[in-house]
Formats: structure tokens, C-alpha cells, sequence
């Protein structure tokens, strides 16, 4: 046995080969209880500074990734220890098997790391939201979505500069000498992209509008479903899914309808021109007794103009911020009083022979 362990293979001892692989066995089978362990003391942790820890959550995101990396860099010290068989060192030209192979593993560690990275961003988004959920300002909902998605395209352009670093053995200085150059040019060609990044800032940082809004923006009305990087989703009221650029909102005249603080109704009688002045009189007092309602704050009555085709009387009210189904039911309820009392004063609109007419009672 001390003979098999003294032996020379591939330019290492056997016995090396033997610890080697002995570490990363134990590496593999102590990697789903140090997690579990690991898992349980940090909630328990968490428990004792008054934080719940949605365990579940928390397995799936984190320990996940983390129990990876941490095998992926045992294994990769390990058999970094073992010297490389001279006999395996192929070359194609100027390239390699060697640095081939050196290049595989370090190109998979940082994968691997910066996988454990963004999983990390996702779990302290979905405790940010969680928090957010508790308050009724859905801008904080906003934020987190917006930065989460933010720091996900930071991660990445630094795995990517990582990997350019340690795989290919780049320059970073001169790879980022050179992406200024070629990112002015791509900034010249993707102006309109740029332009939609900067006005999500504005969006989120002016907040004139959240998730969850119910907007009047161009010729569509609906509510915001997301806001994103470089546009805003909106589900209308037709129930379909628009998607419009985040300049084109920041530039848009947009009427926040969710922070309206009361509702408006009007309306506009054409009287024909033989209706007397008393009628006029008694048909405004008459409106105004009607929307004298205790749902109305306010309103406003009066005979606006008086031409040879008609007698013009106007009205305008206001009521608190209700559902829109609730105005509606108010709104006909304040229509079908007023044409009662047309009805009862005998008084017509203009045109009515032709386009409608309030038949007096008998």
C-alpha cells in the first residue's frame, strides 16, 4: 500500500491524487449540511436582532448559489495543488491546453460567484418589497423593482470585465480605454435608449406617477402596471397592454387621475328660444335644489347666453374622489331629476324636433 501512495502518475504522487480527491468528496458530501447548518444559525440570527426570514426564500436564492460556489472554489484549489502533467501540454500555435483548461475553471468561478451575486440582489429585493407591501405609498414598491434591475446590469457589465481580466488575460485599462471610444459611438447611435434611461430617473426620483396610477396619457387611459429602465407598462381601460417609452412619458402631457381630489360633472341645456323668463328662472332654481345633493360639495348654475336659436343654461358640480361607478349612478340620477322638472314646467330643448324632445306631462 506504501508502495501504490510513493508512486509517480502524470508527474504527481499518488498520494496527492488520493487527498485530492478525498477533499473534494468531502467538499460534496458536507455541502448539503454545512448549508443547512449555515441556513439555520443565520435565521437564528435574524430571529435574535427581531428579523423574520422567509426560510424557504431564503434556501432557494442564497444558500443555493453559495453551497455552488463555495464547491466550485474547493475543487478548483484543489486540484490547483497537483502539477501539470508535462506530457498533457498540447499546443496550437501560440494557445495551450494548459491555459485552456485554466481558463474553463476560473471562467466557471466567476459565473459562479457572480451568480451567488444577483441571486443576493433578488433576495434583498424580495425583502425590500415585502417591507414596501406594508405601506400604502406604492412608490417604494417602484424603487425597489427599478434598483434591483439596475444593479443586475452593474453586476453584469463587471462579470463580464471580470471575465475579459482573469480568462482572456486583458488589459481592463486599455478594454475600457477602448470602450469609451466605441461607447460614444453606440451612445451617438442609441441616443433614444439613453434618453429613456435618463427619464426613468426622473421618474423616480420626481414620482409623478407610481404603480398602481391611473393615467390619461395621449389618447389612452389606464393604469401603470411596471416601470422600467427603459419604458412603462400600462394596462388601459380596454383591458389591453401598452408599453410606452419613458421619454415619451417624461415629455407627455400625463394626467395622474389617481390623485385627483374630487370629481366634476356638467352639463349644458339648450332651451329653445320661446321658453319664458319665469321658466328660465324656476328651471335654474330647480337644478340647483337637485344638486343640492349631500354627495355634491359644490356647484355652480346660471342662464349663460341668450341667443335667437336658443337659451343657454349651464351647470357644473363636484363630489368627493368616488368610483366611477358611483359618479355614473349620481351623474344619471342628477340627469333623469332634471328632465322630470323639464318635464313638469313644460320646457323644450332646441332642436328637439329633430334630435330629442322632453314630452311635458299632461
Amino acid at each position: 500500500m506504501q508502495d501504490i501512495f510513493n508512486r509517480t502518475l502524470l508527474d504527481n504522487l499518488m498520494s496527492n491524487y488520493f487527498v485530492v480527491a478525498g477533499v473534494i468528496l468531502i467538499a460534496f458530501l458536507l455541502k448539503k449540511f454545512v448549508g443547512t447548518f449555515f441556513t439555520d444559525f443565520f435565521l437564528w440570527t435574524m430571529r435574535r436582532v427581531g428579523r423574520q426570514i422567509d426560510r424557504a426564500t431564503f434556501r432557494t436564492l442564497i444558500l443555493g448559489p453559495v453551497q455552488d460556489f463555495l464547491f466550485l472554489l474547493i475543487t478548483y484549489l484543489a486540484i490547483s495543488s497537483l502539477n501539470y502533467p508535462a506530457v498533457m501540454d498540447w499546443k496550437f500555435h501560440s494557445f495551450g491546453l494548459h491555459h485552456f483548461l485554466e481558463g474553463s475553471a476560473i471562467f466557471l468561478l466567476i459565473l459562479s460567484f457572480f451568480r451567488m451575486l444577483l441571486r443576493g440582489i433578488d433576495y434583498m429585493a424580495y425583502v425590500m418589497g415585502r417591507k414596501a407591501d406594508l405601506t400604502p405609498d406604492q412608490s417604494d414598491n417602484q424603487l425597489v423593482i427599478f434598483f434591483k434591475d439596475f444593479l443586475k446590469v452593474i453586476i453584469v457589465i463587471v462579470c463580464l470585465l471580470a471575465i475579459l481580466r482573469f480568462v482572456f488575460n486583458k488589459d481592463i485599462t486599455k478594454v475600457l480605454a477602448g470602450l469609451s471610444i466605441v461607447g460614444a459611438a453606440i451612445a451617438l447611435s442609441a441616443r433614444e435608449s439613453l434618453e429613456n434611461l435618463i427619464a426613468s430617473f426622473i421618474i423616480f426620483f420626481d414620482r409623478p406617477f407610481t404603480t398602481g396610477d391611473l393615467l390619461r396619457v395621449d389618447q389612452f387611459t389606464g393604469t401603470v402596471e411596471r416601470i422600467g429602465l427603459r419604458s412603462t407598462r400600462i394596462r388601459t381601460t380596454d383591458k389591453t397592454y401598452v408599453t410606452v417609452p419613458n421619454k415619451k412619458m417624461v415629455d407627455s402631457i400625463v394626467d395622474n387621475l389617481s390623485l385627483r381630489t374630487q370629481r366634476r360633472g356638467e352639463l349644458k341645456l339648450e332651451l329653445v328660444p320661446e321658453t319664458s323668463a319665469n321658466q328660465a328662472e324656476e328651471l335654474v332654481n330647480g337644478i340647483r335644489t337637485i344638486l343640492g345633493a349631500p354627495s355634491i360639495i359644490s356647484r355652480n348654475v346660471h342662464l349663460s347666453e341668450l341667443t335667437a336659436q336658443s337659451i343657454v343654461i349651464q351647470a357644473e358640480y363636484f363630489t368627493d374622489d368616488v368610483s366611477i361607478e358611483d359618479f355614473q349612478k349620481l351623474k344619471q340620477g342628477v340627469n333623469l331629476s332634471i328632465m322630470r322638472l323639464m318635464e313638469d314646467r313644460g320646457i323644450e330643448l332646441a332642436g328637439a324636433g329633430k334630435d330629442f324632445r322632453l314630452v311635458p306631462k299632461r
